[in-house]
């Protein structure tokens, strides 16, 4: 059996200045989790939401952090396992390619 894949979603309680009008990340990774559920069923998937604002005990997640602040990433930041697909407003299509090209065995 395959390696569940994790989802790690970073952001901030505060509205990325260019996604006004957008869902807050907390939001995001709420609507990601229950998007992916109904589409994939009973596969496993992890979740992890990444606060931007709070200190963190693990370095990849402010490492992460500084990236995203000196490359001007927009957030949500969306990675799954470690690569990122996607930023802001995030589009459910390119993320169950993503999760496919992960695991074959999840396409339809």
């Amino acid at each position: 059996m395959s390696n569940p894949i994790k989802f790690t979603i970073y952001g901030r309680d505060q509205i990325c200045a260019s996604c006004v009008g957008a869902p807050s990340s907390k939001e995001t990774y709420e609507w990601l989790q229950a998007a992916i559920g109904r589409k994939y069923g009973e596969a496993e998937f992890q979740y992890e939401y990444v606060d931007m604002d709070e200190e963190q005990d693990e370095d990849k997640h402010q490492q992460m952090i500084e990236q995203m602040e000196e490359e001007d990433y927009l957030y949500p930041l969306v990675l799954l396992n470690e690569d990122i697909v996607a930023e802001g407003i995030p589009q459910l299509k390119p993320i169950y390619k993503a999760i496919e090209k992960e695991n074959p065995s999840l396409a339809s």
